[in-house]
């Protein structure tokens, strides 16, 4: 997983020649950040353009993400220009068989739906948040309004 981890940065970098560097914030705190700023939902879906951030979670597909005490599980893909999360509140439990299934499907399929899911995300976006780090604000996506309080 390291060879192809070192091979996505690069690609990232040629093609997005990302400003700052180090001074993006990680996609985990960009996560953790979102969930903060919304309340800790019940669910949550967006986009993040991968220029935006650094991108620590690279290889993960679906697993736990705790919160002040609050655990999600979070389904994340990359669909180029975005990493994409989708997370819902749940117990924590073991996640690594699904994970590694989500990440073999991607691998097996050379990644080309995700591409097409991200260029197909880029024409729907409809409503953006900014969410504020440390390192500055990071403008999320999203495909439509989410109703902040629904549990579904």
């Amino acid at each position: 997983m390291v060879p192809l981890k070192k091979l996505h940065e690069a690609f990232l970098r040629l093609v997005l020649r990302p400003a700052g560097g180090a001074t993006r914030p990680k996609a985990s705190e960009v996560l953790s950040q979102h969930l903060l700023q919304r309340g800790l939902p019940h669910w949550t879906s967006f986009c993040v353009k991968y220029s935006a951030v650094r991108n620590d979670q690279f290889g993960l597909s679906n697993f736990n993400w705790e919160v002040k005490g609050t655990n999600y599980h979070i389904l994340r893909t990359g669909c180029f220009p975005f990493i994409k999360y989708h997370c819902s509140r749940a117990p924590r439990q073991d996640l690594a068989m699904q994970n590694r299934f989500f990440t073999t499907l991607k691998i097996i399929n050379l990644g080309i739906p995700t591409l097409l899911y991200g260029i197909g995300s880029w024409f729907l976006v409809s409503v953006t948040e900014t969410v504020h780090t440390p390192y500055g604000p990071v403008t999320v996506y999203f495909l439509n309004k989410e109703d902040e309080n629904a549990m579904y």
